[in-house]
């Protein structure tokens, strides 16, 4: 059974198209990556699966149901932009969060003791929102949005800003999540997070669905066309080389982007420079965020012209 099922969505404002057309299906007890660009639609969807905005036209179901207050006691919304009472106690929060979706205290405090415990919150249960690190203060923001135990939980940027240990620490509880069953959406730019943690890939471009699958499907679409190499000579060697389309200059090395036999490729450089690396790579997730986001060159003089 699918946790959410979009099919056909639109929604405009203005003269901006902001969502075309866009289907999808999001399994339960996964984690489902929502990538793409500022200005894609991406936030524009999720709060349309949220029911914040509604579609101008398409259907959206949520847990079964049309999308809709019916539901929204079983979603949890972690949004990017962040705020607490800074005023009430750790407690207090977490309370007030939790009887919001409905739970009795009775409910809450073993939850409340478990996830502090977790997360090495329970000596700060007493202190005061405004007395926390910013880290500490998004930990309890997490576990405000999840205190309720919600069949859905939707996530925007949960780890920026976050030390390694802290990043660490909540995606274990993630993880815990989806293996008790919950259905995680994780909208990030971090594309190594979304590599490491998503079982399933969407992204969307221009408002429309560019992306949808597994990392091996997404992998499988997109082949082994990138070789990355490091040579004397830099990324000045590479224009004009025949077959090659793309080059990212990384400084120290360059990935680029080939089409037909990579050993003329080899060949053709070393008649050029001194080759210090060549290797055929899988393009990352990065890699494909980039290939489809990056402007084209027609686009870049569009923008660049006198208006």
């Amino acid at each position: 059974m699918s946790a959410i099922e979009l099919r056909a969505i639109n929604k405009t404002f203005g003269t901006h198209q902001a969502v075309r057309d866009v289907s999808l299906d999001v399994p339960e007890a996964s984690i489902y990556g929502f990538i793409g660009p500022n200005g894609s639609g991406k936030t524009t969807t999720i709060r349309m699966i949220l029911n914040i905005l509604v579609p101008d036209s398409g259907a959206i179901r949520v847990l079964g149901a049309p999308s809709g207050s019916a539901i929204r006691d079983a979603i949890g919304y972690l949004p990017e932009e962040r705020g607490l009472y800074k005023r009430m106690t750790v407690r207090q929060v977490l309370h007030y969060y939790g009887q919001l979706k409905g739970c009795t205290t009775a409910a809450l405090d073993p939850e409340i003791a478990r996830w502090t415990d977790h997360l090495q919150l329970g000596a700060w249960l007493d202190a005061r929102v405004q007395a926390l690190s910013k880290g500490m203060a998004q930990k309890v923001q997490f576990l405000a949005t999840i205190i309720a135990r919600p069949r859905l939980l939707v996530l925007d940027e949960p780890f920026s800003g976050l030390d390694p240990v802290n990043t660490d620490e909540l995606r274990d509880v993630v993880l815990a999540l989806r293996r008790d069953g919950t259905t995680i959406v994780l909208s990030t730019h971090d594309m190594s997070t979304a590599e490491r943690l998503c079982d399933r890939i969407f992204m969307i471009f221009r408002g429309r669905k560019v992306l949808d699958g597994s990392l091996a499907d997404i992998h499988a679409q997109y082949g082994q066309d990138t070789i990355r190499v490091r040579t004397t000579g830099g990324a000045a060697v590479l224009a004009g080389l025949p077959g090659v389309e793309a080059v990212v200059d990384a400084g120290n090395v360059q990935d680029v982007r080939y089409q037909g036999d990579p050993q003329a490729l080899l060949h053709a450089l070393g008649r050029v420079t001194a080759i210090q690396h060549f290797e055929l790579k899988t393009p990352s997730l990065h890699d494909i965020f980039v290939r489809i986001a990056r402007p084209t060159a027609e686009e870049l003089r569009t923008d660049e012209a006198p208006r």
